[in-house]
């Protein structure tokens, strides 16, 4: 049993504290961010602990100053003065229509009507809102504090559905204008969403909003980064070490691989996502915990509205922050919603042409998402993809690649050709495409078995596959020859890397065709040039 408590099913602070969970200390940044700014905008994924941080701001405004002690704030704050806290969890109008959402907000403001009284002639969300904080401030002596947290959890689903979204933007519109009217009465303003969106009044005519997503200073306020890891966090990775039997420093690499990346400005603080990393220490595993069924739903729902883009293409894209960091409404592509819904992070930044590189932030967020493009593409049995994965890996383990690649032919012969036609965002490109991304998707489905790197834009190998005593470096092409895939193995040096570590490099060139609709040819050759394999079909 383990010695710590994780906060894995609560995101109440008082709870957390009062019950002695884990608890990595963010009071610090807390309160600096508090010191500076009056309205504050937060962008994180889901998961990432944003619930958490409006609850401890809501504990920390209402003066409970029992469950700070020994956090950082108690050596910042000397007055601990208490202010009345409107505290909106917007996460139940996801999902509904703009008159249910409605209803629901009604509901929530109900509750503090109850406390601070109800004016007989408000009616709308607005005029209530209104006439709540007015009422607050006067009950309490004090300006009022006001806390939205998933602002944008009524709009989500209805990026393309045009009247809805009018209607609920419009709606929403008249609570939200509250805020910029009602600076005079209000403390402090803090609101939380995963995405932005132009036309919400919250950043139309709330123009005072301090965005502090991509801030450097503010990267670490959510998640937990590598160095509270080390310190805070230390004791906790030694006892899953322990566990699970390897040393302290293998669960570290472990732990990064999985669930490590991320990314939020451009020199920020490294940050692991905090739900699956606590999940992980909690189960004593490497599961994969941030993705659920519903969210990869969600992912290809928004994808079919982007038929010429390929996801899997945008690991190691480079681009200008106005390409990702901008509002999802009407984006041309889906970068904004992929960076900032956390299925890719910054990976670098260039100073000198400001621009960034994205990839996906680590092995979990890569598998979630294709597992979602496999259930998309193949409309296949999951135990016959299971079982020809596994049985894939146990010949590459072996070093036969050829009986994994007959394998694999073998599956893709399975799937139904007129799973092409079905899929609009498939049929509006090509077959070539179908192709080339089924195979990428397949490659990547490996990496949970054994450690496979599958292609990014910035044109390394398509798929580099390693073991202990193989490496195998992989290029597909479809429509065009085995010359062709084998040469550039050879022009860009894709072996090169691994020629010196000891273990036996075979290069494979693979065709595709699109007409036959699978594998149609392959040659291995080892690291002296001499082919070891070639078959054609």
């Amino acid at each position: 049993m383990s010695r710590f408590r994780y906060p894995v099913d609560t995101d109440q602070f008082a709870e957390i504290r009062e019950q002695g969970m884990m608890y990595v200390d963010k009071t610090g940044l807390m309160f600096d961010l508090i010191s500076k700014y009056k309205y504050v905008f937060l962008a994180r994924p889901r998961r990432f602990g944003k619930s958490l941080l409006c609850n401890t701001l809501k504990a920390y405004f209402q003066g409970e100053k029992e469950l700070f002690v020994g956090l950082k704030v108690m050596e910042l704050e000397k007055e601990w003065r208490r202010y009345p806290v409107l505290h909106f969890s917007m996460s139940g109008l996801k999902n509904v229509t703009t008159h249910e959402a409605k209803t629901k907000l009604e509901s929530l403001i109900r509750g503090y009507e109850a406390i601070y009284g109800k004016e007989p002639l408000s009616e709308t969300p607005g005029d209530r809102f209104r006439d709540l904080i007015h009422n607050a401030a006067k009950q309490a002596n004090e300006k009022v504090v006001v806390i939205l947290d998933e602002y944008d959890a009524a709009i989500m689903r209805l990026m393309y559905e045009k009247e809805e979204l009018t209607a609920m933007r419009n709606m929403l519109r008249e609570f939200y204008q509250v805020l910029k009217d009602e600076g005079a009465y209000l403390r402090f303003v803090f609101i939380t969403g995963v995405t932005k969106f132009t036309q919400v009044s919250i950043f139309s005519e709330l123009n005072n909003l301090k965005q502090i997503s991509m801030l450097d200073d503010y990267s670490g306020l959510c998640g937990i980064t590598q160095e509270e890891l080390d310190t805070t966090l230390r004791p906790c990775v030694e006892e899953y070490a322990c566990n699970i039997g390897i040393t302290t420093d293998e669960a570290y690499t472990l732990l990064k691989k999985n669930y490590d990346g991320y990314h939020f400005s451009p020199n920020g603080a490294d940050v692991y996502a905090p739900f699956s990393l606590l999940r992980a220490l909690d189960d004593r595993s490497t599961n994969y915990y941030w993705f659920e069924s519903s969210t990869t739903t969600a992912l290809i729902d928004h994808l079919r509205h982007y038929p010429s883009f390929n996801p899997l293409d945008f690991d190691g894209v480079v681009l200008s922050q106005g390409a990702f960091d901008a509002p999802c409404e009407n984006a041309k592509t889906p970068l904004p919603l992929l960076y900032q819904s956390g299925y890719l992070t910054i990976d670098s930044y260039n100073a000198l042409l400001k621009t960034y590189t994205l990839h996906f932030p680590n092995l979990e967020v890569r598998q979630g998402m294709v597992e979602g493009l496999s259930n998309y593409l193949m409309d296949t049995d999951d135990l016959d993809r299971d079982s020809t994965i596994i049985n894939m890996a146990q010949a590459i383990y072996d070093g036969d690649l050829a009986a994994a690649l007959k394998l694999l032919r073998s599956y893709i012969a399975t799937i139904p050709y007129d799973i092409i036609t079905k899929k609009e965002w498939m049929a509006k490109k090509n077959h070539e495409a179908f192709y080339k991304l089924l195979m990428y998707v397949i490659f990547s489905l490996l990496n949970s078995k054994v450690d496979t790197e599958v292609k990014s834009v910035l044109g390394r190998a398509d798929v580099v596959i390693q073991t202990k005593a193989d490496v195998f470096v992989l290029e597909l092409k479809v429509d065009k020859t085995i010359d062709d895939a084998m040469t550039q193995i050879d022009d860009k040096g894709y072996a090169i890397p691994y020629e010196a570590d000891g273990r036996r490099v075979t290069k494979c060139g693979i065709t595709i065709s699109s007409e036959a609709r699978n594998i149609t040819h392959w040659r291995m050759v080892d690291a002296g040039g001499n082919i070891v394999d070639e078959q054609k079909f």
